[in-house]
């Protein structure tokens, strides 16, 4: 019995520490239920493209799922949901975010995302302008939302398509709008900005709106791959379109060449300041192996993904599907931890006339402490190690030679606590 009792409790506790994960697929499906001339029943049918998109859901086993390119007609957003997502998953596992279409596109962006570790507490259109780019504010049902629980908010966004500068211009405006939507009604966490935006190099003013253009509310590349990508061998490993050398009518033909699907992160998701983390080394565009420039990506050898998921990568859309890996790296409740209390439960912050910031807490045993303070480009200005004793410490920063603005201090310790902090020099 009490071998059984200390088995239980041990497997309790890897339970408690075991880290919880989000994987995030981004997905532009080509018209999928949009019917046109050259999009039509029998090169790009529905029915045949659910088939191939359950192989890819299967592969990818995504907990948050966001397309480009679905019809407006929202038959088809149930589609994806009941006749995919839930034949290739789970029946019970997955909901979808609500239809909307302020621009009156005939194709529209949608989120679906796993109901088990996920609710979506909002959603919202940014900004009309050639079609709707939508956040979608989800938060993690495994810490109460009443508590201190992690929200990921998710932009999709399907940028005007086209290489001529009346193209370069209309994306220019639409990531323009993002970032002025975002800078006045929105509050600064855990952003990823992703979806088909149709850039064709890291100078165009789109791209560097949206990773320089703010303040508070930049975006970064995860694999730091900017450059001119356009039919550029340096980049082949990040190409996600075409898919194929030949099209059907349907797709676009060429090989692959061009990377305009992205997944960028704000400086809280990279750095891990407020519950979540970019998994180093999850960014992956599906079916791509870096040796298929301007080439259709079957051919010859291409061992990246299993045989039948290359071939519903090839054949569904122009597109290669993107995917990371998000850590939750906040403390679940109920966890087994040696120390009954949390030391920052009841932490104090002062600043002095000498640009001193004093950070009071109380403990009730001894820690080690790293102190790391971040501006809000996700740069680390001050970091170090202090050890806190038992009862009431004191740490001091020096602010003194940082510029006024805005500031996040990340206080972890070594029992397995952290919390982050907003400071206004």
């Amino acid at each position: 019995m009490r071998k059984t009792l200390l088995a239980a409790l041990f497997a309790l506790a890897i339970n408690a520490y075991s880290q919880d994960s989000l994987r995030v697929l981004q997905y532009n499906l080509l018209n999928f239920g949009n019917y046109s001339g050259f999009c039509n029943n029998s090169n790009n049918n529905h029915l045949v493209k659910e088939e191939y998109l359950k192989t890819i859901i299967s592969y990818s086993n995504p907990d948050i799922f966001t397309v480009n390119e679905i019809s407006k007609i929202t038959a088809y957003h149930d589609r994806i949901l009941n006749n995919v997502l839930k034949e290739a998953i789970d029946d019970k596992r997955y909901g979808r975010a609500p239809s909307v279409n302020i621009a009156g596109s005939n194709i529209v962006n949608m989120l679906y995302y796993d109901t088990l570790k996920l609710s979506l507490k909002s959603s919202k259109v940014l900004q009309s302008f050639v079609r709707d780019v939508n956040l979608y504010t989800l938060y993690y049902k495994k810490i109460p939302i009443s508590g201190d629980t992690v929200f990921i908010n998710c932009i999709v966004a399907h940028l005007k398509a086209g290489s001529g500068v009346s193209d370069e211009i209309d994306r220019a405006e639409m990531a323009g709008n993002i970032i002025s939507r975002l800078e006045s009604t929105e509050v600064q966490g855990n952003y990823l900005l992703m979806g088909d935006f149709n850039l064709y190099t890291a100078e165009e003013e789109a791209y560097q709106i949206l990773t320089r253009g703010s303040l508070t509310f930049p975006f970064y590349d995860p694999i730091n791959t900017e450059g001119n990508w356009n039919n550029n061998p340096q980049f082949a490993y990040v190409h996600t379109q075409s898919v194929t050398t030949s099209g059907n009518g349907c797709q676009s033909s060429g090989g692959m060449d061009d990377r305009f699907d992205f997944i960028l992160s704000s400086p809280q998701i990279l750095n891990g300041l407020e519950g979540l983390r970019f998994k180093p080394g999850s960014y992956k565009a599906i079916g791509q192996d870096g040796r298929h420039f301007n080439q259709s990506i079957n051919s010859g050898t291409n061992t990246s993904v299993p045989g039948s998921v290359l071939d519903a990568v090839y054949r569904n859309s122009d597109h290669l599907p993107i995917q990371i890996t998000l850590e939750v790296i906040a403390e679940m409740p109920g966890s087994i931890n040696e120390l009954s209390f949390n030391p920052f439960d009841n932490i104090r912050v002062a600043n002095d006339p000498e640009g001193i910031t004093t950070v009071s807490l109380n403990s009730l045993t001894n820690h080690e402490m790293e102190v790391s303070v971040y501006n809000l480009a996700g740069q680390k200005v001050f970091e170090k190690l202090q050890y806190i004793a038992s009862g009431y410490s004191v740490v001091k920063i020096p602010f003194n030679n940082l510029n006024p603005g805005i500031y996040l201090l990340r206080l972890s310790s070594n029992k397995g606590y952290s919390t982050t902090l907003k400071l206004v020099k």
